[in-house]
């Protein structure tokens, strides 16, 4: 998946760390292998080159994933969609290469499908899946918060409740560290050219992840090019919109709802988040200022301010811990 996965624990003496290291590779390998665009050989890749219409056979992680971003897929309005794989090439951000394509950018507009969550149709009993019309499939949205899900279910299974295990921008925390303190991950300023950290959030049985336009993107004609795509307008978001951060009971769900804010932009994202009820982070970039709006109570009272400080909240300009 193009990064690196991490786990901060505190186990028994007794625990098999080696065994555990193991587990987690192969849990994260295991979504890779399944899901990756990079991989023509992936499960994934045989859905895609599957003809309309022609049942594919699938694992039961890829058919989690695919059941659950159809489901956001749904209840996002078709902002999140998890088809958008041919746009994600024709602009340069797949494995193809890293410029744009005029012929492929106006061919995926010439050819471009319903939402994906109504031409993609799922038998769970069967564990397989068909496509209902030409198009091909990206989890770069969704699939590494299922991984982080699946490395805390690995955590878990050799007696561990006390973890913050992560992969790139998404991470997973449960219980607590051994002071009894939640555990503390930053939440990064959405800056182009330095990493450094716009607050922190206090975790504590919860997950967040974070989208943004600031890590990758490309540069055409002097404007920066998200890697996030916006399926109705056949390109990238364009809405000044530099980051996303939701917290979710799941990472799988808090890294497709954050991709789907970053695609609603900050009026449509925050009616969304407010309606179906979980906490969220948009920063907006104005007049060359980073604005902050708050929607939940883990960023409730954040606007332009500093966030505020109570459990599962965030704190201004400290180093993680």
């Amino acid at each position: 998946m193009g990064t690196r996965w991490s786990a901060l624990l505190h186990a028994s003496p007794a625990t098999d760390i080696p065994a555990l290291d193991i587990a987690l590779a192969n849990a994260v390998d295991r979504v890779d292998r399944q899901m990756s665009t990079w991989k023509p050989d992936s499960d994934l890749m045989r859905l895609n080159a599957a003809s309309p219409g022609t049942w594919v056979s699938l694992p039961g992680e890829l058919m989690q994933v695919l059941a659950r971003g159809l489901e956001i897929g749904a209840l996002s309005g078709g902002a999140f969609d998890i088809g958008v794989g041919r746009l994600v090439k024709a602009w340069g951000f797949g494995s193809a290469g890293t410029v744009p394509d005029g012929e492929a950018i106006r061919a995926a507009l010439h050819q471009r499908p319903p939402p994906t969550h109504t031409v993609l149709e799922l038998d769970a009993p069967g564990a397989r899946a068909r496509k209902h019309a030409q198009f091909d499939l990206d989890l770069s949205g969704i699939a590494k918060g299922f991984a982080v899900d699946e490395m805390m279910r690995t955590v878990k299974t050799f007696g561990i409740s006390d973890a913050l295990v992560g992969l790139d921008g998404e991470l997973a925390a449960s219980g607590t560290k051994p002071d009894g303190a939640p555990w503390r991950i930053a939440v990064e300023k959405p800056d182009y050219e330095l990493r450094s950290p716009l607050g922190t959030i206090e975790l504590r049985d919860a997950a967040v992840a974070t989208s943004g336009d600031y890590r990758h993107w490309i540069e055409v004609e002097g404007t920066r090019l998200s890697h996030t795509m916006d399926r109705a307008r056949g390109g990238p978001v364009d809405n000044a919109v530099a980051s996303v951060s939701v917290v979710a009971s799941s990472c799988m769900d808090a890294d497709a709802w954050a991709t789907a804010l970053m695609v609603l932009g900050p009026g449509e994202g925050r009616a969304l988040a407010q309606k179906h009820d979980f906490d969220a982070l948009l920063v907006e970039r104005r007049d060359g200022t980073l604005i902050q709006i708050g929607i939940g109570r883990v960023f409730e009272a954040t606007s332009t301010g500093p966030f505020p400080l109570p459990s599962n909240s965030v704190r201004p300009s400290q180093e993680a811990l």
